[in-house]
């Protein structure tokens, strides 16, 4: 196996080969949009993506697609399959000519696009979130020339055959495996009262943390309670200045970015996790909460139902009144707490590990080679 990728540079084990393609990185955010010298710039690719975010625009995919096309000249014949992670380049066309190639869809990135344009009343802006997005209508031509996709939930499936005019017969659901040996319980450390836990730091519409923030600032009226954040909010950005129209600094920690470790810790120390979004393809911060036998609430936002089933409290997204109340419910029910930490557990360590994510995964393979060959 051999993983081509750009950056930021991806974590895998010691015996597989990492192959990491030079490019602009220019969304270091050591170096966040960076002019580049003339020197890189004589590169077509490297021209076209700079143009393109010098435009506003998100060039990465496409140009991600055109250097693995690049790398891959000679070598097609030496590989079995090529597996796309939601890159949908143009590249992978060229390639899907010359040997088996699949993809992965987590989510239609329409979602993102349309909550995007519905958050912000700034026409400048919503014209801003249509030309980030414009790399759509190549993956949803990519989409559909794949002969079999691979997507992570039932919800998803019907998402995306719905948003890129796919049929459902080319998908293939296979769930995403929590990684068990990161997330655990750990029942010796003692949980703080009222703590709750969130890993939902970005300021997109899409992960809804804004609407977790106005149940929290309702809930402080009521109970002792604090919000562990796992990230960092935007500087100056959206949840930034929220917190600080609500008066919510004493009650919230924003960790930063923290190893394993750490972040198994800070779910051992909470007593609920909330999964506020607005919408996941999968959801792997409820699988994460569960595998750490923490109670879990979430939104039914996508594919968050398939993910929580009944081992979890549910609430419509969006819906900062429904967050409130089920909050305090489950803080005032520890019977409850218990139940659903147990059930959740159960669930993921039955339902979703990363073995048959794998031998899933590998029939798809096997059945993309086979049809690619004619066999």
């Amino acid at each position: 196996m051999e993983v081509i990728a750009g950056p930021p540079d991806p974590q895998v084990n010691n015996n597989i080969k990492l192959t990491m393609l030079e490019t602009l990185d220019l969304y270091n955010p050591e170096d966040l949009f960076r002019t580049p010298s003339i020197e890189e710039l004589k590169d077509p690719v490297n021209l076209l993506e700079w143009l393109d975010i010098s435009a506003m625009g998100y060039s990465e995919p496409m140009t991600f697609g055109m250097r693995v096309k690049r790398y891959m000249k000679g070598r097609t014949k030496s590989l079995d399959i090529i597996h796309d992670n939601q890159c949908l380049a143009f590249g992978l066309l060229s390639l899907a000519r010359e040997m088996p190639v699949t993809t992965t869809i987590h989510h239609p990135m329409t979602v993102d696009r349309r909550l995007a344009v519905q958050s912000t009343r700034s026409f400048i802006k919503k014209v801003k979130a249509l030309r980030w997005y414009s790399f759509i209508g190549m993956q949803k031509m990519v989409a559909r020339r794949m002969p079999a996709i691979i997507t992570v939930s039932e919800s998803s499936k019907i998402d995306i055959s719905r948003e890129f005019k796919i049929p459902e017969s080319k998908f293939r659901t296979i769930p995403i495996g929590i990684d068990m040996e990161n997330f655990y319980p750990l029942d010796h450390i003692k949980k703080i009262p009222g703590r709750l836990i969130v890993t939902n730091s970005a300021d997109t519409p899409l992960k809804g943390l804004y609407h977790l923030l106005h149940a929290l600032s309702r809930i402080i009226k009521k109970r002792e309670v604090s919000l562990t954040v796992i990230g960092s909010p935007k500087k100056d950005g959206g949840i930034e200045k929220l917190v600080k129209k609500l008066d919510l600094g004493r009650h919230i920690e924003f960790t930063g970015r923290i190893d394993h470790h750490r972040f198994v810790r800070e779910y051992a120390r909470a007593q609920i996790a909330v999964v506020p979004s607005m919408y996941e393809g999968f959801g792997l911060p409820v699988g994460e909460a569960m595998a750490c036998r923490i109670p879990v609430i979430s939104t039914t936002g996508g594919a968050l139902p398939e993910v929580a089933g009944d081992a979890a409290k549910l609430v419509p997204p969006g819906d900062a009144g429904a967050l409130e109340k089920a909050i305090i419910q489950l803080l005032d029910d520890p019977k409850e707490r218990e139940r659903l930490a147990q059930k959740g557990y159960e669930r993921v360590t039955s339902e979703f590990t990363w073995e048959k994510t794998a031998m899933r995964t590998a029939a798809v393979y096997q059945e993309v080679i086979d049809d690619y060959h004619g066999l």
